[in-house]
């Protein structure tokens, strides 16, 4: 599961947000699909750039995060790299662009019918789920201070 942290949750209920609000999305295109919308939230980059890097390897992003290496060079494998450093894992790629991660999955809306992974709507619930499981996770370990019953006003 991706690190929890202040970026990624914007990022999720942004691009989620854009999604909703009708920002272009085709799955079968790399760089306006599940990860090429989020990637062009999190490290703003443009979707046909995006999709240009995808084109020098092969497959979809699960196929091309499974061949990553990041010493190759490539730039697809550079951008990859980018949402790592954010806090995205390479198993979180690869859920995402198939809406299948079991945790996620299982904090979804009671009665929310089975996801299809090139639905806009059912990528913009995931993120927003996801979104809401991160910021659980922080909120979760933040640790107040104890004072003795003291309350001061400045």
């Amino acid at each position: 599961m991706a690190k929890a942290n202040l970026l990624l949750i914007e990022a999720f209920r942004t691009t989620a947000k854009n999604l909703r609000n009708g920002k272009p999305y085709e799955w079968g295109h790399m760089g306006n699909c599940n990860c090429g919308n989020l990637a062009q939230t999190l490290l703003n980059i443009d979707k046909k750039t995006i999709h240009e890097y995808a084109l020098v390897g092969v497959g979809d992003w699960s196929e091309q995060v499974n061949d990553y290496c990041p010493t190759s060079g490539l730039q697809m494998d550079k951008m990859i790299f980018g949402l790592l450093e954010k806090g995205l894992s390479t198993d979180d790629l690869k859920n995402l662009e198939y809406l299948s991660d079991p945790f996620v999955l299982a904090n979804l809306p009671q009665n929310t019918p089975p996801l299809k992974n090139n639905n806009r709507e059912d990528v913009a619930l995931y993120l927003e789920t996801w979104a809401k499981i991160l910021e659980n996770c922080l909120l979760e370990n933040i640790e107040l201070p104890q004072n003795e019953g003291v309350l001061m006003f400045l």
